[in-house]
């Protein structure tokens, strides 16, 4: 085979590859429309709502709009009465760095009541938080509360999982275009941790039912 032929095949593999991610990513967002809400006057009640963990600060050291959304949002349905419990998904793998926790301090800073508040170190991945929220907390049918791109993928991984869950959307920075091109990505590798490699989350642990440890 001549060079030629050789670039031809390299940039045809290129395009499929490209357009492949591409489908898979308008695929996910339509797959999970039904199960987004962003009105929270029209959002189901469910007894459990599951906040994604990000980091609080960005790296020049303002508030993470992410961050800020998602607190705001999880405030806002719990006043509401659109979940009674809230537990907190996040990384803490470093001593400085603990996501469950500092969601957990702005919740009681806005008189979320403690007895509320779960909290689950192990949500490394959003796969991990959403098995994670199923298996060691036996919620099966939870309100998700992240941005909406999130969403989508958060519902997927649900969804794949047999998990009867929604998502409340919380509103977006205006900065996307980074985030949105990292996301592409990330629904491809939750799609191969789901469908090709059946991976279960890092760590698992004993059932903590949220429901019945709270009443």
């Amino acid at each position: 085979m001549n060079l030629k032929k050789l670039i031809a095949c390299f940039i045809g593999l290129c395009l499929i590859a490209i357009s492949t991610i591409l489908i898979l990513d308008y695929w996910i967002s339509y797959k999970t429309a039904p199960y987004i809400y962003h009105d929270e006057n029209k959002l189901p009640y469910r007894a459990v709502g599951v906040v994604l963990g990000t980091s609080k600060y960005v790296r020049g050291g303002g508030l993470n709009g992410f961050y800020r959304n998602r607190i705001d949002g999880a405030i806002d349905l719990y006043w509401q009465g659109k979940v009674d419990y809230l537990l907190l998904s996040g990384d803490n793998a470093l001593l400085s760095y603990n996501e469950p926790i500092t969601m957990q301090k702005d919740l009681i800073k806005a008189g979320i009541p403690r007895k509320a508040i779960v909290l689950d170190y192990a949500g490394f991945r959003t796969f991990d938080s959403i098995v994670r929220a199923n298996k060691v907390f036996d919620a099966n049918d939870f309100t998700i509360i992240t941005q909406e791109f999130h969403c989508e993928r958060a519902i997927f991984i649900a969804i794949a999982q047999g998990i009867q869950a929604q998502c409340f959307a919380v509103p977006s920075p205006k900065s996307m275009k980074l985030v949105r091109i990292r996301e592409i990505f990330a629904r491809v590798s939750a799609f191969i941790d789901l469908y090709i490699l059946s991976k279960e989350p890092k760590y698992l642990g004993p059932v903590i039912p949220i429901i019945s440890n709270n009443e």
